[in-house]
């Protein structure tokens, strides 16, 4: 699975996230997909999405 193909990420996937504010350290967040924010089929810096406790960033790796 790639996390820059949207067609990979779906509804209830286990994530890991980077949010904006961790950019720069690169800390990654965990959580489950509640909304597939990206439109487009591919993007370079991953598939940006909302995680169920609300939280927004880019799927950087699929745990599941």
């Amino acid at each position: 699975m790639n996390a820059n193909k949207r067609a990979d990420i779906t509804k209830g996937l286990h994530v890991n996230i980077i949010l904006k504010k961790d950019q720069r350290s690169g800390t990654l967040t965990e959580g489950y997909v509640k909304d597939i924010l990206t439109s487009a089929p591919i993007h370079h810096r991953g598939i940006k999405v909302r995680l169920e406790d609300g939280q927004i960033g880019r799927v950087k790796e699929i745990l599941d």
